[in-house]
């Protein structure tokens, strides 16, 4: 008489693989480790590869053409990115500077582009220059239009500020960009800044001299990485903004 086979044994696994055959059951096999090749909806390296996709359709939508290919080639620009990914409230705000041409709007952009590329949960951003910011703030025809506008900026998940400081410094403009920026010092909200303005300058203009004491007090705090860029403007070269 045969004996019976154990549940585990070679010979039951032999048996279970001609039912499932039978079946047209496909075994994988114990090695092939199905999470290395990401093809299965289930692994956690196909969420993140559809994280991405989605991120990085929601950048190009957000990014103008001539900014399309731009990437994070600063070192100082790259880990700023790579920590907004990895802990998006501790990120702060990755400030610019630097003569006009020389790159900062590309390094934002790239920036942006790097933490999509690495499938965050969840992001969202808007990219605008000061100039039109302040424009589209201004008091209108349209009830509550300026309010509203502000309101989308300052709760946004990451918002791209271009050019802060080339605007005509007035009350007005320094109350608009302290409530900016008060907003999203105080619920953590990741920013880039760029601007022509250096950080400090005791023997001319500078960025805190535009913003004011109080914003200027905030983006201190705020600001986990600087960014002083030198160079020759390479619009006149033919390079990126």
């Amino acid at each position: 008489m045969a004996q019976p086979e154990r549940a585990g044994g070679a010979g039951s696994m032999g048996a279970l693989e001609r039912i499932l055959a039978a079946k047209r059951i496909q075994v994988m096999p114990e090695n092939l480790d199905a999470e290395s090749t990401g093809d299965n909806p289930g692994d956690q390296e196909w969420h993140r590869r559809a994280r991405a996709e989605y991120a990085l359709n929601r950048w190009k939508t957000a990014t103008p053409p001539r900014f399309r290919d731009a990437e994070a080639t600063i070192p100082e620009v790259a880990a700023w990115a790579d920590h907004a990914l990895s802990d998006n409230a501790s990120a702060g705000a990755l400030l610019l500077t630097g003569h006009t041409g020389t790159g900062k709007t590309h390094q934002g952009y790239g920036a942006l582009r790097r933490i999509a590329a690495g499938g965050p949960d969840r992001f969202e951003l808007i990219a605008v220059n000061s100039a039109d910011m302040y424009g589209s703030l201004r008091p209108s025809q349209v009830m509550g239009a300026g309010e509203r506008e502000l309101r989308r900026l300052s709760e946004v998940q990451y918002l791209l500020l271009d050019d802060l400081g080339t605007a005509k410094a007035s009350e007005w403009t320094e109350e608009v960009t302290y409530r900016l920026i008060n907003y999203r010092y105080n619920h953590c909200l990741p920013m880039i800044i760029t601007s022509n303005l250096p950080a400090r300058n005791e023997n001319g203009p500078d960025l805190s001299g535009f913003v004011g004491a109080r914003v200027a007090s905030r983006l201190a705090e705020m600001v986990t990485g600087l960014v002083p860029m030198v160079g020759a403007d390479r619009r006149r070269s033919g390079r990126a903004a």
